[in-house]
């Protein structure tokens, strides 16, 4: 008689921080030394990046059906910042999750948060910048945003800073490969 094994549940993996502190960089990497990894793609109702393809870095919405989502209770987690609208589609990682397959969300504090309190067996690492300078140059970088709008971002990250007691992980990102394999370390020894 054959015995039937359990099926592996995927595991949920948050990479939050604060703008330009490398989460996506981070994400990035690991998809690459981590192939089984999935990401989920947030939806958004801010306009595309210079660098960014149409449902490749997120799905872009606009307000009307980002609302209709939360009405209709398609997302994992959503917040307005920034003065857009940002969430997660839950059927897509829950799919993934109960197919077995590990899921990283790149997301921010308030929503990490959020999924930690509905899925308390997720992972949350918070990813940091070396410093408030390193944070600001790396928003200059970008060439995405105005002079007024780093400034709010800037003042998010100390807000977002003070909650990095509230992860289960925080990786300084002064050296991408460091950080990178130190997050790979962790999820090994989880597994």
């Amino acid at each position: 008689m054959q015995t039937s094994k359990k099926e592996k549940k995927g595991k949920l993996i948050i990479l939050s921080g604060p703008s330009g502190a490398g989460k996506g960089t981070i994400c990035a990497e690991l998809l690459k030394q981590m192939p089984d990894l999935v990401i989920s793609r947030s939806v958004t109702t801010r306009s595309p990046r210079p660098n960014e393809q149409k449902n490749r870095s997120y799905f872009f919405v606009s307000t009307e059906t980002f609302l209709e989502m939360v009405k209709n209770n398609e997302l994992l987690e959503y917040d307005s910042h920034f003065e857009n609208y940002y969430g997660t589609p839950k059927k897509f990682v829950v799919d993934m999750l109960n197919f077995g397959k590990d899921v990283i969300l790149e997301i921010d504090v308030k929503g990490a948060l959020q999924v930690k309190q509905n899925y308390p067996e997720s992972l949350l690492f918070f990813i940091e910048a070396p410093s408030e300078q390193a944070i600001y140059e790396r928003l200059i970088k970008r060439g995405s945003e105005t002079e007024d709008k780093i400034q709010i971002r800037m003042a998010r990250a100390k807000l977002e800073l003070a909650q990095r007691h509230k992860y289960d992980y925080c990786i300084m990102n002064d050296q991408l490969d460091r950080a990178v394999n130190e997050i790979i370390e962790i999820l090994k020894s989880r597994s």
